[in-house]
């Protein structure tokens, strides 16, 4: 069992040495690249400051412009708003004033309307119902003097008499 004992206690401390040199390899190749990472961060950094400086240079300079732009977009905005305010008002004024007016044309229109109106019942009543009894007189005057002549040229028969007759029905 001591052989046994040996060889466990070399293998054991072979492991161990063998563990120490792979951390030790370990140990070197990370501080190597921690050395690497440290000068590509360095580089990066030298690259990127003066980029950063610019941009924060432009965006102090551009910030009053887009603040300018901002203040005179919401300027331009309240002035178009008022602007439409106003024109809605102006169209709504002049369509009520448009309405009136129509109401006021149609008022006339109607008025116009009935006094021809009127005035054409007055002139049947005044010129055409005495032009219908004139006329209705002339033809019941032609017809008597028609029925005299004819009676003077043609004796009195009975069977002539009945058309003469229907000739005064009016």
């Amino acid at each position: 069992m001591d052989s046994w004992l040996a060889a466990f206690v070399a293998i054991t401390g072979l492991a161990v040495l063998l563990q120490a040199a792979v951390l030790a390899a370990m140990y070197f190749q990370m501080r190597q690249a921690t050395r690497r990472l440290e000068q590509i961060a360095t580089d990066l950094q030298t690259r990127v400051s003066p980029i950063l400086s610019r941009i924060q240079a432009l965006t102090e300079d551009v910030q009053p412009r887009i603040s300018s732009m901002v203040s005179d977009a919401a300027e331009i905005s309240h002035l178009a708003r008022s602007s439409a305010q106003r024109m809605d008002r102006a169209f709504t004024e002049m369509l009520d004033r448009l309405r009136l007016q129509l109401l006021h044309a149609d008022q006339i229109l109607t008025g116009a309307l009935e006094a021809v109106d009127q005035a054409g019942s007055q002139f049947r009543k005044t010129v055409l119902g005495p032009m219908q009894s004139a006329t209705a007189l002339i033809r019941g005057i032609q017809t008597g003097l028609e029925f005299f002549r004819s009676s003077r040229h043609k004796p009195h028969e009975g069977s002539h008499s009945e058309p003469q007759d229907e000739g005064l029905f009016i």
